[in-house]
């Protein structure tokens, strides 16, 4: 019996699939860590994935 393979997930064209980043903001704090701000990608807002509601409406032009 054949088996069905999920077909790929459809990776996110603004952030190329790195949907969540951590940017430095220069400098430690007290405690000697590194100060970071964490991020993620507004067009798939951080899952990596163009959304499949955002793939059908385009698939039908």
């Amino acid at each position: 019996m054949a088996q069905h393979t999920p077909p790929p997930p459809r990776i996110c064209p603004a952030c190329d699939g790195f949907a969540t980043v951590a940017i430095t903001l220069g400098g430690r704090d007290s405690r000697g860590h590194l100060r970071t701000l964490t991020t993620d990608c507004p067009a798939c807002h951080g899952t990596g994935a163009v959304p499949a509601c955002r793939v059908r409406e385009g698939a039908g032009a």
